[in-house]
C-alpha cells in the first residue's frame, strides 16, 4: 500500500500491483500483440501479389507500429488505464496523483514500452520497477503514471479513528523522525488485526509498537495496548498530512474516512514504569 495525494489534498490509499502479475500482464497483452502482428503479416502476404514490394513493405511496417503502440496507447485512453491484460488481472494505470490516466500519458508509455520491451528485452523496465519505491518502470516515469492493483484479498479498513483517550496526548507527537517503512508495517498489522489469533494480534502488535517508538516522542500513557497506541501514532500521522496539505492548496481538510469495521475497545490499564516487555495488559515503550 502507498498514499497519493489528489489535487483537492485529500490523501487516498492505493495497492500498488506487484511485479509478478505486471509480468503476467504483460504476457497477455505481448501475446495478443503478437497475434495480431501475425495476422496482418497472412493478409499482406495474401495482398503482396497484387502490390508493390515498396508499398508491401510501407504497410507491413505501418501496420507493425500501430499494434506494438497503439494497440496500449488505445487501450488504456479508452479504457481509462487498462488493457486486455491488466483488465484480466485487475490492474489500471493512474497518474500520480491518483486520477485517471490520460492520452498523453499513454502516448509516452506505449512510445517508451516500444523501446524497454521490443528493443531491450525488458531489461530497462525491469531495472527499474525494481529500484522505484512504487515499483514504476522508465514509461511510468516520464509518464507520471503508477500501475495499482484493484483486487486484493478482502480488508478490513485501518482503525485510523483516534482513540478518545489517546487525543491529547497525539496531538503532543513529534513524528517527523517516524519512516515511512514503519508507518507501512504499522498500517498492515492493523488492517489485518481482526484476521488474526489473540497471541498474534499481540505479539506482532508489541513488535511494531516498540519499534515505532524509536522514532515517536513522547511515550505513550501508562497500560496503552499496542493496536490503540499505533492506530492514534497513524491517525495523527494522517490528520497532520491533511491539514498540510489543505493549507497548502487553501482547501478545508478532509475528514478522515472512518472503519467499515470497528475498531477493539480501548480501555487503559494502569501499569508502573519499568523495562521494555510484552505484557498480557499492555505495550511499554522503551525510555
Amino acid at each position: 500500500m502507498t498514499d497519493v495525494v489528489t489535487g483537492e489534498a485529500v490523501v487516498v490509499e492505493v495497492r500498488i500491483a506487484q511485479l509478478p502479475t505486471r509480468a503476467l500482464a504483460l504476457l497477455i497483452d505481448l501475446a495478443v500483440q503478437f497475434a495480431t502482428l501475425f495476422g496482418v503479416s497472412m493478409l499482406i502476404g495474401v495482398l503482396a501479389w497484387n502490390l508493390d514490394g515498396a508499398l508491401a513493405t510501407m504497410l507491413y511496417i505501418a501496420f507493425t507500429v500501430l499494434v506494438l503502440v497503439g494497440y496500449p496507447v488505445i487501450f488504456e485512453t479508452l479504457t481509462r488505464g487498462r488493457s486486455l491484460g491488466k483488465l484480466a488481472l485487475g490492474l489500471r494505470v493512474v497518474s500520480d496523483d491518483g486520477g485517471p490516466e490520460r492520452f498523453r500519458q499513454a502516448l509516452f508509455r506505449g512510445l517508451s514500452g516500444m523501446v524497454e520491451f521490443i528493443m531491450l528485452g525488458g531489461a530497462p523496465a525491469l531495472i527499474s520497477s525494481l529500484i522505484s519505491e512504487k515499483g514504476k518502470r522508465l514509461g511510468d516515469v516520464f509518464a507520471g503514471t503508477v500501475v495499482i492493483a484493484e483486487r486484493g484479498p478482502r480488508q478490513y479498513g485501518p482503525p485510523l479513528e483516534m482513540p478518545p483517550p489517546l487525543a491529547a496526548w497525539a496531538a503532543t507527537l513529534e513524528l517527523s523522525r517516524l519512516p515511512e517503512g514503519v508507518a507501512a508495517t504499522a498500517r498492515q498489522y492493523l488492517m489485518r488485526w481482526h484476521d488474526l489469533s489473540p497471541a498474534v494480534q499481540h505479539e506482532m502488535g508489541v513488535r511494531i509498537a516498540t519499534e515505532m517508538s524509536a522514532f515517536v516522542s513522547p511515550p505513550p500513557p501508562p497500560g496503552v495496548p499496542p493496536f490503540a497506541y499505533l492506530t492514534a501514532v497513524l491517525a495523527e500521522r494522517r490528520r497532520r498530512d491533511q491539514v498540510r496539505l489543505a493549507q497548502r492548496n487553501g482547501t478545508p481538510p478532509a475528514q478522515p474516512q472512518l472503519p467499515q469495521f470497528p475498531a477493539p475497545p480501548y480501555q487503559p490499564r494502569p501499569q508502573a514504569p519499568q523495562a521494555p516487555q510484552a505484557t498480557p495488559g499492555g505495550f511499554v515503550p522503551p525510555a
